[in-house]
C-alpha cells in the first residue's frame, strides 16, 4: 500500500474539510510532512549511512535513557525517547512538536500535538484520513490508540502512532526511514513509538524540559 501523492491528498483534504473538523483535515498534512522531506530516497545511502543504521539497531534504546534523549512537552503532556546520536532539527520544530533526524541516513522522527475541539473519537479521525483510500494499514488498540504503516512511493516507509489524550487532543508520532534499510530501522521505529507516553516522566521531566527550552 502506498500513500497518495500530494495532488491526490489535496482532493481528499478538500472533501474532508467540507464535512469534518480542522483536526481531521490536518492529519493528512502531518503524514505528508513526514514523507515529503527534502531528502527523498532517490539515491542509495552510502556505506557510512548503512553502517550507522546497523550500529543503531545493535544498540537499542536503554531502559533508563539519558535525559538529553528524552523529549518532554509539559505544555501538551507527552514525552518520547529518541535514538542515541540523532539530532534535533530545530528548523522543523514548532510550539506543538519536535523533529529529530538520523544524520546522513535519511530517517527522521516527528512528534506533534493537535487540538481536537469537536472531540472526535480516534476511529472517526483515522477513517476520515483514509476516506476513499487504502493508503494506510493499521490497527486500533482500544479507544485511544492507533498504529499504522505505509509507504510514500519514493522509497520511504512510514510508521505512525496516534494517542488520544483525556482532553480529546491527539499526539501523533511518525517515524520515516528508507525501505531498503527496513531490517535495521524497524526495531528502532518500534522502540521510539513505544516510548511515546502521555504525561511527562517524573524523574526526567525537569532536566529534559530545561534541555528542550535551551534548544528552542
Amino acid at each position: 500500500m502506498t500513500l497518495k501523492s500530494p495532488p491526490a491528498y489535496a482532493l481528499s483534504s478538500v472533501t474532508m474539510m467540507n464535512r469534518a473538523s480542522p483536526l481531521i483535515a490536518a492529519l493528512p498534512l502531518i503524514l505528508l510532512a513526514a514523507c515529503a522531506r527534502q531528502e527523498p530516497v532517490g539515491n542509495l545511502p552510502d556505506d557510512n549511512a548503512i553502517a550507522a543504521a546497523v550500529n543503531a539497531a545493535a544498540a537499542p534504546i536503554a531502559q533508563t535513557p539519558p535525559a538529553d534523549r528524552i523529549y518532554v512537552d509539559p505544555k501538551h503532556g507527552f514525552s518520547v525517547t529518541m535514538p542515541e546520536g540523532w539530532i534535533r532539527d530545530a528548523s522543523a520544530d514548532n510550539a506543538d512538536g519536535v523533529v529529530y533526524k538520523d544524520p546522513g541516513a535519511g530517517a527522521d522522527v516527528r512528534v506533534f500535538w493537535q487540538a481536537n475541539a469537536n472531540d472526535q473519537d480516534l476511529q472517526q479521525i483515522v477513517e476520515a484520513v483514509n476516506d476513499g483510500s487504502d493508503s494506510v494499514e493499521g490497527d486500533f488498540l482500544g479507544d485511544n490508540e492507533y498504529r499504522g504503516s505505509a509507504t510514500d512511493g519514493e522509497g520511504n516507509a512510514v510508521v505512525v502512532r496516534l494517542l488520544k489524550q483525556a482532553d480529546g487532543s491527539i499526539v501523533t508520532a511518525t517515524f520515516v526511514y528508507p525501505e531498503m534499510l527496513g531490517e535495521q530501522y524497524r526495531p528502532i521505529a518500534q522502540q521510539v513509538l513505544d516510548s511515546l507516553k502521555l504525561g511527562a516522566p517524573v524523574k526526567a521531566e525537569s532536566a529534559a524540559a530545561d534541555g528542550n527550552s535551551a534548544a528552542r
